[in-house]
């Protein structure tokens, strides 16, 4: 088998979804971080989102899985702590796809802007904890919608 180029396993990469948000792409969240190949070996580099993610291990397993389902034989996965993941890291794209899924995406004034359901901009927080660690809850005052948002790291 001819060895693929690093483009064409970003591309296999940015179809692997994240298992807690099945909308976006691992690509998107920003947590791969680099892909290499030294000499017949892949090596991509992995940031978890935070030292405890539960899904950390599920993360490596869909990787590997996916290269290895494109005929990728020698594959090493790499943890890289630093720099720490930052919700800056994640693609316009991906900001976009939570938003159309229902998950406002991350903002620096450290909540949510508007409901990504109906746009309106009377939000008040429900609880600092949503249904992942990474998310709180919200709610918007206009449409009475409740809605995760992604916290920012």
């Amino acid at each position: 088998m001819t060895q693929p180029s690093v483009n064409q396993v970003w591309e296999w990469l940015d179809s692997v979804p994240d298992p807690e948000i099945p909308v976006i792409s691992l690509v998107d969240l920003g947590i791969i971080r680099d892909v290499a190949w030294a000499d017949d070996t892949l090596i991509v580099n992995v940031t978890p989102t935070y030292s405890g993610c539960p899904a950390t291990s599920i993360i490596n397993m869909d990787i590997e899985t996916a290269l290895r389902g494109h005929g990728i034989e020698k594959l090493e996965l790499k943890r890289q702590l630093s720099p720490p993941w930052t919700t800056d890291w994640l693609s316009d794209k991906g900001r976009a796809k939570l938003e159309e899924y229902g998950i406002a995406p991350p903002q620096p004034a450290g909540g949510p802007s508007r409901c990504p359901h109906c746009g309106g901009t009377h939000l008040e927080k429900l609880s600092q904890f949503g249904s992942t660690p990474c998310k709180a809850q919200w709610r918007c005052r206009d449409c009475l919608e409740p809605f995760d948002y992604f916290k920012c790291i």
